[in-house]
């Protein structure tokens, strides 16, 4: 073998491996890179011991029932996967349906901008993102609609993130991101023109809780709208293996409990919403939402030995590997729950607050 084929032979693991570390990035082509991928705010030497410790709660799972232990243990949550999201999902921690002709990425948007279509804000106004992760919706929504968008999360690396993003973007001065708790937020009361939520309010131990405080800060006469994660009427608490794929998707996103799709509508009205709308979006016509999840099983291997090569050679930090495992088992049962038909994550509810009650808080 003469030198230069020598040279190209070796060459070939170096430049592949170059690519996965340097080259791809997020599924949105921006963002995190292999080569990047951490705990959030934890040390790289403490993301095993809280991986650990994540799981802990549900061995004690009392300890996840109440409102002063839920903080904690999302924020744990996110730490650990929000690197993985970004780099193996893209910006916006969510699902929509599948749209035939359209991008992954292009269903996303549109299924954002669908609910701030809903709420009826006009450019200028302040929007509320109830969950709102490393701000991918928020993004989308400020672009469609104009509005200035606040948008609150538990997880400071994911503030610091989002407003990294945001800046990127453009939209620093559109959009905000503060640290916080959304069953106790640290806003006015009246102060919004709409607010939303996409897929986060399942963290919360009491839907009760998380709604009133948004019904609180909302102005009279303004809309809300969230996408859920539910059971459905087709879920059997009597089945074994309906109450193992519900399980799976508690444990492996951080969920106190999953609700049923008949609690919702119940827990607005108790705060003093009305209830405008109501309709599970991922049911015929449209397309599987959990068709993504299955079309990157090939992609989660690849993406597993790469990550298992970055912990072996000490740039990954230990345990990150466990959590990448964790959310492909996630997906497994994210997947059975939706072609059984037993859970949504896009329960749509659309609520207003009475324009009677600027009168009530005037008394």
């Amino acid at each position: 073998m003469d030198s230069l084929t020598l040279f190209l032979t070796l060459s070939v693991p170096f430049i592949g491996l170059y690519w996965f570390l340097c080259i791809l990035g997020s599924a949105e082509q921006k963002g995190k890179h292999a080569s990047q991928l951490s705990g959030g705010s934890i040390a790289a030497e403490k993301v095993q011991d809280k991986y650990n410790q994540y799981w802990s709660f549900f061995r004690s799972p009392k300890q996840i029932k109440t409102v002063e232990e839920v903080p904690a243990f999302v924020d744990t949550f996110y730490n650990l996967v929000t690197d993985i999201y970004e780099w193996g999902w893209g910006q916006s921690f969510h699902f929509s349906p599948s749209i035939p002709g359209k991008s992954h990425r292009d269903a996303t948007r549109l299924h954002e901008e669908f609910a701030v279509d809903l709420l009826n804000v006009k450019p200028g106004d302040k929007i509320l993102d109830a969950g709102c992760g490393v701000g991918g919706p928020m993004r989308a929504i400020a672009k469609h609609s104009g509005a200035n968008v606040v948008g609150i999360t538990i997880n400071q690396y994911q503030v610091d993130r989002a407003k990294l993003h945001n800046k990127k973007a453009g939209l620093d001065k559109q959009c905000d991101v503060v640290c916080g708790n959304f069953l106790k937020m640290p806003f006015d009361d009246n102060s919004f023109d709409g607010a939303y939520s996409v897929e986060a309010t399942c963290h919360a131990p009491k839907l009760e809780e998380v709604y009133g405080e948004i019904y609180r800060v909302l102005k009279p006469g303004s809309f809300y709208i969230s996408y859920e994660w539910v059971t459905t009427d087709l879920y059997k608490s009597e089945d074994p293996t309906h109450v193992e794929i519900i399980q799976g998707i508690e444990r492996g996103d951080a969920l106190p409990g999953l609700r049923s799709y008949s609690d919702i509508a119940e827990n607005a009205k108790k705060v003093g919403f009305e209830v405008v709308r109501e309709k599970d979006l991922a049911k015929p016509p449209a397309c599987p939402w959990w068709s993504r999840l299955k079309m990157g099983r090939i992609a989660y291997w690849r993406n597993h030995i790469l990550i298992t090569v970055l912990g072996w050679i000490g740039i990954a930090p230990k345990g990150v590997v466990d959590v990448h495992e964790m959310l492909y088992d996630t997906a497994h049962y994210l997947t059975q729950g939706g072609e059984t038909g037993i859970f949504t994550p896009m329960h749509m509810i659309l609520c207003k607050k009475p324009e009677s009650s600027a009168a009530a808080s005037d008394s």
